[in-house]
Order: C-alpha cells, then sequence, then structure tokens
C-alpha cells in the first residue's frame, strides 16, 4: 500500500484538475483570475428598464462603505457593499449597491447586481465600477486575494451584461 506522502501529489493534481473548471458561484474565471462574461438576470433588465436606468447611466461611488474617503484602500474578492455619492436615475445617495470583488488580474473588477435605496426594497440591478486612466490597477504590495488601490471612489455605470 503505497504511503500517505506518496498519494499526497496525485490527491493534490486531482483537486487543481476538478478546481480548475470552478467559477466564483455561476462566473466562469478567466485563466488570469478575472471574471468572464456574464448575462443580466431578467429582473435585473426589466428593473433597469421600470427605472429608465439605461447603458452607460453613471454616477459617483464609494468603493468599499467601510473605508469612505480613504487612500488607498484594501479590497478582498468576494462581496462589497458601496455607496452612491450621486444620483443614479432615481437612485439618490445613500444608496448601497451589493455586488462582488475580483483581484485576480491586473485590475480590480466589480460588478454590482442589487441597490438598495435608503428607504426602499432591495432592486436587481446590473452595474460595474469604473475608473479611467487604469485606476483600478493593483498598486505594489497587493498579495493574492486582495487588491490595494489608489482611490476610494469610482464611476459606477450601468450595463446590460458583463463582458
Amino acid at each position: 500500500m503505497p504511503s500517505t506522502r506518496a498519494l499526497f501529489p496525485i490527491v493534490l493534481s486531482l483537486l487543481l484538475l476538478a478546481l480548475s473548471g470552478c467559477s466564483a458561484g455561476s462566473v466562469l474565471l478567466r485563466p488570469d483570475g478575472s471574471p468572464g462574461p456574464e448575462k443580466c438576470s431578467k429582473e435585473a433588465l426589466t428593473a433597469m428598464r421600470i427605472l429608465r436606468l439605461e447603458v452607460l447611466d453613471s454616477a459617483w461611488v464609494e468603493l468599499d462603505v467601510n473605508q469612505t474617503d480613504d487612500s488607498p484602500i484594501t479590497l478582498y474578492d468576494g462581496p462589497v457593499e458601496s455607496m452612491l455619492n450621486d444620483d443614479l436615475g432615481p437612485l439618490e445617495p445613500p444608496t448601497r449597491l451589493y455586488g462582488r470583488v475580483w483581484t485576480g488580474g491586473p485590475q480590480v473588477v466589480i460588478r454590482y447586481y442589487e441597490a438598495k435605496p435608503l428607504h426602499g426594497d432591495v432592486i436587481p440591478i446590473c452595474a460595474v465600477a469604473r475608473l479611467a486612466m487604469g485606476q483600478l490597477k493593483k498598486l505594489p504590495g497587493s498579495k493574492p486575494g486582495m487588491a490595494i488601490v489608489e482611490h476610494s471612489r469610482a464611476g459606477v455605470y450601468i450595463v446590460d451584461a458583463f463582458r
């Protein structure tokens, strides 16, 4: 019978092979760890149409409500709670945006799936955080699973699909 030590490389190889096809939730990851394309839910497309939110409508957002006005900030892979600083169509500050952060690629990717106005119900949306001139790039000192970025604010843009 082979020793435990001899089986370790085989078990590790099988585990890595199994995980290579895994996605983050229902989002497939690209080889660099950034999220691949994803469709917006029918509910989000309907809600955005009713609210008259159109592709490229935008506003300023605090990327992480726990790090408002800090510089630089640290973002971690996983859920994020952001906050509108400006009106986004009928959504007014301090509407919360709930989404997910990916730090695997050369820059941070943030996708938003829900908005929660101060005195309202959760609304499904599709939006992304963007900042011109590559300013969502990870700064030196970023480690796997996290990213240090220069600014606490970015633009948030309505999209009809995540690309």
